[in-house]
C-alpha cells in the first residue's frame, strides 16, 4: 500500500508538471487572442460615429468565448499551482480550506483572484458593447489583468527588481499588443483587412521596438553572467530572441512590400500565419520561462541573502551627499519605459508639425522635457533611490513629482500638440485616434475630474488618507505599492495644474477668481498637513524604515519632522508661482477681450455700423419707449 501510495505521488507530480507550463501557455494564448480581437475591433476595424459594425459584432462573438476559455485557464492554472505546492494530483486541490488558504494569504493566489475578476468585467463589457468605448475598457482591463500579476514573477526576486519588472511589463505589453494585432489581421474580413493593414504596421513597428529592447534588458537583468547563457533557461531565452528576430524580418517585409502589393491576397494571408505561427512558439517559451526559476548567479545569491535587498529591491546606499544624491541611479523600469514612450510620442508629434511647416513653441518642448527629467530624477535618480530608504527624502520626491514635475508637464500642452498631430479617421463618419481623444476631453468623466474641487482633493485631500493612515505603510512595502503611489502623485498634481494654469483645451470654462480661490485653499490645506505631520509623536511608516536598520540618519521620528518641514517649503512655493502665473493669465485674458472690443468697434465705424455700446444703449432706449407705450395705453 505504501509503494501504491509512493506511486501514485509520483505520477500526480509528473502530470502536474506537465499540466503547468501547458495551462500557462493556454491561458496566455487565450489571453492574446482576446488582446488581438478586441484590438482588431477598437482600432483596426471602421466604426460608424462610434458606433460598431457588423463585422465588428461578428469578432465581438469570438471574442467572447475567448476571453471565457480565457478564465477558465485562469482558474484550471490556479488548482495546478495548488496541486504543486501542497505535491498531490489535480483533484487533490479541490478541498475549501486549500482554496481560501491559497487565494487569501498568498499574493500568487490574488494575483489569480485579480484576473479571474477582471476577466469577469471584460466578459461582461464584451457582451454589451454596442460602441467603440466599451471596447476600449475591455482591452484594457485585459491588459490589466495580464500586467498585474507580473510583479510577483519571478522577475520581483532579480537583482535590480525595479529594472527586471518594468522590462518585463513593457515587454509582454508590447508583444502581446503585436501578437494580437497578428490574431486581429487574420480574423477580420479582406476587405475590412485592407484599411487596417497600415494602422497595424505603424503599430507593429514601435511594438517590435519596445519587445527587442526590453527582452534584452529583462535578460540581462535575469542572465548576467556568461555561465547562466549555457544553462536550458539561457537556452530557452535564445531561442526567444531569435524567434523574435525572425518576426522583426517578417514585419519589416511586411511593412515594406505587403501593405502595397498583397492586400486582400492569399500570399499576405499565408504570411500572416506564419507570423502567428511563429509568434504562438515564442509565447510557448515564454510560458514555460515564467514556470522556471531563472539560474543563479553569484551576485544573485548574494543580493538574495541581503535582508534590504529582499525588502527594497536594491542595496542601502552609502550616507547621502550632494554628489551621490545627484549621480546615483537605478532605473526603475516600469517609470523609465513609460516616460522614454511619452517622451518619443511628444518629438514625433513635434516632427510631424515640422514636415508640415507648422511650427511649435520651442518653450512648451523644453518645458515638457525638465518636467519629465524631474520625474525621472525623483523616480529612478538618486533623489528615487534615497526615497526608499528615509521619509525626508521620500517627501522630497514626492513633491517633486506632485508639485514640481506637473508643472512642467502641463505647460508643455501635450494635449495641444496630440490634437495637432493624431490621425483622423479613415472614413469620414469614423472618429479615428484623434475623435476619440476629443470624445474622451469632452466626456462627462472629464468634466467631473476638472471640477476645482474634485482636482484640490486629489490632490491635497489624499495626503491625510495616505500618511494619516496604515495606507502608507503598506504600500512602502512592495515595488508594485511604491509605484501606485509615485503614480498618483504625479497624476494628481498634473490635474490639479492642468485645471488650475492649464493652456491644453478643457472641458470647463473655470474662472479666475474660482482658480484663485482654489490655488489659496490648497496653500492653506498642504500647510495644515505639514504641520499636522511636524506635531506627530509616532512613525506613520508602520515599521518600514525600522526594518531596514540604515546607519546613518538614526532618529526616525526627527527625519519624519523633516519630512514634514520639507513638505511644508516644497509645497508652499510651486502654488505661489502658480497662482503669479494665474494672475498673469487672467490678465492676458482681459487685455485680448479688450482688443477684440475695439477690433469689433472699429470695424463697426469703417462700416458706418454703431458699435456694441452704441447698440446696447439704442437697446435700452426702446426698451423705455415701449414701457412708456404702454402706459398710455393704460391710461
Amino acid at each position: 500500500m505504501g509503494l501504491d501510495a509512493h506511486n501514485y505521488i509520483q505520477n500526480s507530480n509528473g502530470v502536474i508538471s506537465v499540466l503547468i507550463p501547458t495551462v500557462k501557455d493556454f491561458n496566455l494564448i487565450s489571453a492574446l487572442v482576446v488582446i488581438g480581437l478586441l484590438y482588431a475591433v477598437g482600432f483596426l476595424l471602421v466604426e460608424q460615429s462610434g458606433i460598431l459594425s457588423k463585422e465588428s459584432f461578428r469578432i465581438n462573438a469570438i471574442a467572447l468565448v475567448a476571453s471565457v476559455i480565457w478564465i477558465l485557464t485562469t482558474v484550471v492554472g490556479a488548482l495546478v499551482e495548488i496541486a504543486q505546492l501542497i505535491g498531490g494530483s489535480f483533484f487533490d486541490a479541490f478541498d475549501f480550506r486549500l482554496l481560501r488558504e491559497f487565494f487569501a494569504t498568498t499574493s500568487v493566489g490574488r494575483g489569480y483572484i485579480f484576473q479571474i475578476v477582471m476577466g469577469g468585467i471584460v466578459i461582461s463589457l464584451i457582451s454589451r458593447a454596442r460602441k467603440v468605448g466599451a471596447i476600449y475598457y475591455a482591452l484594457a482591463i485585459t491588459m490589466l489583468a495580464l500586467l498585474v500579476p507580473l510583479f510577483q514573477s519571478h522577475a520581483a526576486s532579480a537583482g535590480n527588481h525595479g529594472l527586471a519588472i518594468g522590462s518585463l511589463i513593457f515587454h509582454v505589453a508590447s508583444a502581446s499588443l503585436w501578437a494580437g494585432g497578428v490574431i486581429g489581421l487574420v480574423v477580420i474580413t479582406p476587405t475590412a483587412r485592407n484599411l487596417a493593414i497600415s494602422r497595424f504596421s505603424t503599430l507593429a513597428l514601435w511594438c517590435a521596438i519596445i519587445v527587442v529592447i526590453s527582452g534584452a534588458l529583462n535578460a540581462w537583468t535575469r542572465l548576467n553572467d556568461l555561465q547562466g547563457w549555457h544553462t536550458l533557461y539561457g537556452g530557452a531565452v535564445l531561442i526567444k530572441i531569435l524567434l523574435l528576430l525572425l518576426l522583426v524580418v517578417i514585419g519589416s517585409k511586411h511593412r515594406r512590400h505587403i501593405v502595397d502589393n498583397l492586400q486582400g491576397t492569399a500570399q499576405f494571408l499565408r504570411l500572416l500565419i506564419n507570423e502567428s505561427v511563429i509568434l504562438i512558439g515564442a509565447v510557448a517559451i515564454g510560458g514555460w520561462l515564467s514556470t522556471v526559476q531563472p539560474p543563479a548567479s553569484p551576485s544573485s545569491i548574494a543580493s538574495a541573502a541581503d535582508p534590504v535587498v529582499r525588502i527594497v529591491g536594491m542595496p542601502m546606499p552609502s550616507q547621502p551627499t550632494i554628489s551621490r544624491i545627484l549621480l546615483a541611479y537605478v532605473p526603475d523600469g516600469t517609470v523609465l519605459g513609460i516616460l522614454i514612450l511619452i517622451l518619443a510620442l511628444y518629438v514625433r508629434g513635434v516632427l510631424i508639425l515640422s514636415r508640415r511647416g507648422d511650427t511649435w513653441p520651442v518653450g512648451r518642448t523644453v518645458s515638457f522635457a525638465i518636467g519629465i527629467s524631474l520625474v525621472d530624477f525623483a523616480t529612478s535618480g538618486g533623489l528615487g533611490v534615497y526615497a526608499h530608504f528615509a521619509f525626508s527624502y521620500h517627501m522630497l520626491a514626492h513633491m517633486t513629482l506632485g508639485m514640481i514635475a506637473p508643472i512642467g508637464l502641463v505647460l508643455g500642452a501635450p494635449l495641444t500638440l496630440a490634437l495637432r498631430t493624431l490621425p483622423q479617421g479613415r472614413t469620414k463618419d469614423e472618429r479615428g485616434v484623434r475623435g476619440t481623444l476629443i470624445r474622451i476631453i469632452h466626456s462627462r468623466y472629464s468634466i467631473i475630474i476638472t471640477n476645482p474641487i474634485i482636482a484640490l482633493v486629489l490632490f491635497d485631500g489624499s495626503l491625510f488618507l495616505l500618511y494619516m493612515t496604515p495606507i502608507f505603510g503598506k504600500l512602502m512595502q512592495s515595488h508594485s505599492g511604491h509605484l501606485l503611489m509615485d503614480m498618483h502623485f504625479l497624476l494628481a498634481g498634473y490635474l490639479f495644474f492642468y485645471v488650475i494654469i492649464g493652456v491644453d483645451p478643457n472641458p470647463r470654462k473655470i474662472p479666475h477668481i474660482v482658480r484663485i480661490i482654489v490655488l489659496l485653499a490648497a496653500m492653506s490645506i498642504h500647510a495644515f498637513f505639514s504641520i499636522a505631520l511636524l506635531s506627530t509623536t509616532t512613525l506613520v511608516d508602520g515599521g518600514y524604515f525600522a526594518s531596514l536598520n540604515r546607519p546613518w540618519n538614526l532618529n526616525l521620528l526627527a527625519d519624519q519632522h523633516l519630512g514634514g518641514a520639507i513638505g511644508w517649503a516644497m509645497g508652499e512655493i510651486p502654488i505661489l508661482l502658480a497662482l503669479i502665473a494665474t494672475f498673469i493669465q487672467w490678465m492676458r485674458d482681459d487685455s485680448r477681450e479688450t482688443r477684440r472690443i475695439d477690433r469689433s468697434a472699429d470695424r463697426a465705424a469703417a462700416m458706418g455700423e454703431d458699435d456694441e455700446l452704441a447698440k446696447y444703449n439704442k437697446y435700452l432706449a426702446t426698451l423705455a419707449d415701449r414701457d412708456r407705450q404702454q402706459f398710455k395705453e393704460v391710461d
